[in-house]
């Protein structure tokens, strides 16, 4: 049988904090269940700390210093990693970021802005520079790429997480960027649909009142974990896990997708709005609403 994959430390601060943490555990000769055995958590939770793909908890760490004997040095390093693992990214969407990297899949509602994975670096740069007018150019800068890099996960070639996003026809016929940089943020989500990266539904205009009319919202599961609901306002956001919360979110996005057009005929509008953007005549106001009339 293959040993386990190497880890690379040099790819950033909680890389190189797994690998530490995988080599003192070898040379104590433990396994990770033997490590973890007496706290709280179990070895697949250690797994990912080591492979640098989830935060270590503090009562872990102390645990792990005890065990290995290693005086306090991953209880004194994992706030470095916490601290290097959100660079970019607001200590809000901390728990939901590291949910996003172990999903089985993510299903996200989006009334306002395109979802932050499928930004392009011009939508996301106009995006923070809008929400913090004032912050210095290496910090939006940092922002940006963070937002970037989240979208790796389309490219794992194993365990990439199915993406489905309803999207409301706001996002197409209201830009916030020039015409031609809006025609190819979209050409972006038409590129991750063809690849079969990301199944979008628009919600239209005519679609007049539905569920999930107050903010967004992204709904994710996993293989090993109950699901967890997102939601988001300006400044601040909130990782529900309380199945007698994520119940009704649950219904409620289902019920939304029920109201929204088809991933064909939604592929389809993105595509014609592109276009529209391409040849400087964007459509951007609402068809009138067949409800409104009398």
């Amino acid at each position: 049988m293959p040993g386990p994959k190497d880890i690379d430390g040099s790819a950033g601060v909680p890389t190189f904090y797994g690998k530490e943490l995988r080599w003192k555990r070898e040379q104590a000769g433990l396994t990770q269940p033997q490590l973890v055995e007496g706290s709280f958590y179990g070895h697949s939770h250690l797994s990912e700390i080591e492979r640098g793909e989830r935060r270590m908890p503090p009562d872990l760490a102390a645990h792990v210093d005890k065990v290995l004997k290693t005086d306090g040095f991953f209880s004194r390093r994992c706030e470095d990693v916490r601290k290097a693992r959100l660079r970019g990214h607001a200590p809000y969407f901390e728990k939901a970021l590291e949910a996003e990297e172990r999903a089985d899949s993510i299903e996200e509602w989006s009334p306002m802005l395109l979802p932050g994975l499928l930004q392009n670096e011009t939508y996301a740069r106009a995006v923070v520079e809008a929400a913090h007018p004032l912050a210095e150019p290496d910090v939006v800068d940092a922002k940006v790429q963070a937002r970037l890099t989240r979208a790796e996960l389309f490219e794992r070639e194993r365990e990439r997480p199915e993406f489905w996003a309803v999207l409301h026809e706001y996002l197409l016929r209201h830009p916030i960027l020039p015409p031609r940089a809006m025609a190819e943020q979209l050409d972006s989500v038409v590129r991750l649909v063809r690849r079969r990266r990301v199944v979008p539904q628009i919600l239209p205009w005519s679609a007049g009142a539905h569920p999930f009319m107050m903010g967004m919202a992204t709904i994710m599961t996993f293989p090993d974990a109950p699901p967890m609901v997102y939601t988001e306002s300006m400044y601040s956001g909130e990782a529900i896990d309380d199945p007698a919360l994520v119940r009704p979110y649950r219904k409620a996005y289902d019920r939304l997708r029920a109201a929204a057009l088809s991933p064909q005929a939604s592929l389809a509008m993105i595509e014609a709005a592109a276009e529209e953007y391409r040849n400087g005549e964007p459509r951007v106001r609402p068809e009138r609403f067949p409800l409104a009339e009398k």
